[in-house]
């Protein structure tokens, strides 16, 4: 098989990637997708070895073909290539990169040319719905050169008029897949569409950010994401459209106000990052959730005809002409219109690397070209899981082998920690496991796993502390006026957890049997929506972990009363502990480490150990840590061993000295 395939490298609208005819890859889904995976260097993060670019913006392929749908020019099917793991999805589209198909294809002589402008009608194989493009081609020839310009590009290029003509319901079959406008998950109100791209949509507001924060501040907001991703994977299953921790569909989009009765201002993610500027078939969603009444994102009431629209992004702004119709009283959108940019970049030959298709000595060595999968039990986008990928990252290169990341979140860590525990002891499956999943919830409840007994530890990875924080509007400004307020009047205030069995859950325990108030429970299924909730104002006070508080409390959306641990943290020098307020005793360090099954060859859990040391020793890791809120701990894997023990018969005496089990009350939120 070929390991030289021709390639053309474009700049299509504000994505950027190889094009290929599908004449030019392997035959077979396969055998194509090993082939993108080679060509973008999808197992690397940073795609040194391929020409992705690092970014899920710039590991986009398009490849293209005569369409066989009668009426359509061009069969255009998108792929999204992984980044840092070898992945393909075919499932969701790509309207930047869609911008670049039919100037492609007219050079690569798929379609002839007509003289001043060409209208090339495109059938994306992804969705099924078809799109008229028209192309600058004076004197029956492409250019690339003109004066249109689109935000988050430099410089002008050929306008490229895209008029998608059948997008809306085109994934799941309806617009409004769930059957409603609007739906409520998990408390929050969101609108699930289908038009050119699945997308859940959600009022900034609702989740406590205004809509108009740069890419970078929503990205380094982990419990927000984790929050959101939560909210996905409920959306997708709602949907239709399964389970997708695996997938890039439904993308998330938070919304808020426009500057004008025509705008509206959109953050898009990519699912688990914030999108630099914005997806064109994301801008065409939330124009159609913004011009159709009864969704989160609608603006003002609007009749059948022509409306120009415009999306507000973190680049500036998407252009959009919106046609409605209407039919029995309810208008629709029939198609919309918007203009892109492409440019080619290059064109020439794209060397495939060895690794992309098997050879007869690899395949008599299957063990060893097996991936190893590092279980993490929580939700992507949060702080567990950021901690996992970067270790994950920087493990890859110093075992020889690709290290994927698999989100298992569920019943408070037991359905990752069951899972592991009965994985084979190979050494290829490890848990990224923390104080919950291994000291509190098992000292708390009977299990389906051990602690113990089931696992082999590798190594402790780091820790971070524990805060205890309310919302601004709690009157008490330290913790001496809290636990006044709290006697004077029991049951007022309420507490957020992020389930039975975690260190917000313990600490709330701790601060009520030492003051002797009394506090409301709020049980939340993980840490980024019970700070979501508290930072709201629905519930008056949690005990995250700093990774979790960090930029709630900087950005003053949450106030820091005391930290619940030894010392002041140089993070937050002027925030007292509770022993240093009056309340000793609730001293409580969320402490994360790998994990193997038990059973695993004591050789292979002493490689493991020291290729994580060396990651932990890497001055990069060591920042990174540290920017989020956590600190570098080591050590060999009898250290780890020892901290489980350790907490966990702590965390049992803590259960039984303070009658823990009994069942406490619980309250979704507080008004």
């Amino acid at each position: 098989m070929s390991k030289t395939i021709p390639c053309v490298l474009m700049r299509a609208g504000t994505s950027r990637g190889p094009f290929f005819l599908r004449e030019w890859l392997p035959e077979g889904d396969e055998a194509r997708d090993q082939a993108l995976i080679g060509a973008i260097g999808a197992s690397d993060p940073l795609q040194l070895d391929g020409v992705g670019g690092g970014s899920t913006l710039n590991s986009k392929v398009a490849i293209v073909s005569r369409s066989s749908i009668p009426g359509c020019d061009l069969d255009y099917l998108f792929a999204q290539v992984g980044v840092g793991h070898r992945s393909v999805d075919t499932r969701p589209n790509c309207g930047n990169m869609l911008s670049g198909v039919a100037p492609f294809a007219i050079e690569q002589g798929l379609v002839p040319a007509q003289d001043d402008t060409t209208k090339v009608r495109v059938h994306n194989v992804n969705t099924g719905a078809r799109i008229d493009v028209t192309v600058r081609t004076p004197g029956g020839r492409v250019t690339y050169a003109g004066d249109a310009r689109i935000d988050g590009v430099a410089g002008t290029a050929a306008p490229i008029l895209l008029d998608f003509l059948d997008a809306w319901g085109a994934v799941t079959g309806k617009v409004f897949p769930t059957g409603q406008r609007i739906d409520r998950i998990q408390g929050v109100e969101v609108s699930c569409i289908d038009a050119a791209m699945p997308l859940m949509i959600i009022r900034a507001a609702d989740l406590g950010v205004t809509g108009r924060e740069k890419p970078v501040a929503l990205d380094a907001d982990a419990a927000l994401l984790e929050r959101i991703e939560s909210l996905r994977l409920e959306a997708g299953l709602r949907m239709g459209l399964g389970d997708v921790s695996n997938s890039v569909v439904p993308k998330p989009v938070l919304v808020s106000a426009g500057d004008s009765p025509d705008s509206i201002i959109s953050r898009y993610f990519t699912p688990r990052r914030c999108h630099a500027s914005h997806a064109v078939t994301g801008a065409i969603g939330v124009a159609s959730a913004f011009a159709l009444p009864g969704t989160v994102a609608s603006g003002v009431a609007r009749a059948a005809g022509c409306h120009q629209l415009t999306v507000l992004h973190p680049a500036g702004q998407i252009d959009i002409e919106v046609e409605m119709g209407e039919q029995g009283g309810e208008v629709s959108v029939r198609r919309a219109a918007l203009v892109r940019t492409a440019r080619k970049i290059m064109q020439g030959e794209l060397h495939l690397p060895d690794y992309v298709f098997s050879r007869p000595e690899e395949a008599a060595r299957p063990a060893a070209r097996k991936p190893l999968t590092l279980i993490v039990p929580t939700s992507a986008g949060g702080g567990n899981d950021t901690m996992a990928r970067i270790i994950a990252a920087k493990l890859a290169p110093l075992l020889g082998q690709e290290v994927l990341v698999d989100n298992r979140a569920g019943a408070n860590g037991a359905v990752a920690s069951e899972y592991v525990a009965a994985a084979e002891p190979d050494g290829q499956t490890l848990m990224f496991g923390y104080v919950a999943t291994h000291a509190m919830n098992p000292a708390l409840q009977k299990l389906g796993y051990d602690p113990v007994a089931d696992f082999a530890p590798v190594g402790l990875v780091g820790s971070s502390p524990t805060l205890m924080v309310v919302h601004p509007d709690v009157p008490a400004r330290d913790v001496p006026a809290l636990v006044a307020a709290l006697r004077a009047a029991p049951g007022r205030y309420g507490y957020a957890s992020a389930g039975d069995g975690t260190p917000p859950h313990f600490a709330a325990a701790l601060f009520q049997l030492a003051t002797g108030t009394t506090l409301v429970g709020s049980s939340y299924e993980g840490a980024a929506p019970a700070i979501a909730d508290t930072a709201s104002g629905r519930v008056q006070l949690m005990f995250p972990s700093l990774f979790t508080a960090s930029p709630f409390v900087h950005s003053g959306r949450l106030r820091a009363l005391a930290v619940a641990g030894a010392q002041r943290l140089p993070a937050l020098p002027e925030v007292p502990t509770l022993a240093e307020a009056g309340i000793p005793g609730v001293e409580l360090t969320q402490w994360y480490g790998l994990f193997a099954p038990a059973r695993t060859p004591a050789e292979r859990v002493q490689a493991l150990n020291r290729a994580l040391n060396a990651v932990l020793a890497d001055p990069a890791v060591v920042a990174l840590f540290e920017r989020h809120g956590a600190r570098v701990e080591s050590g060999p894997p009898q250290l780890l061993g020892e901290r489980v023990r350790t907490d966990l018969a702590r965390w049992q005496a803590v259960v039984a000295q303070g009658g823990l089990l009994a069942q406490e009350p619980r309250a979704t939120a507080l008004e």
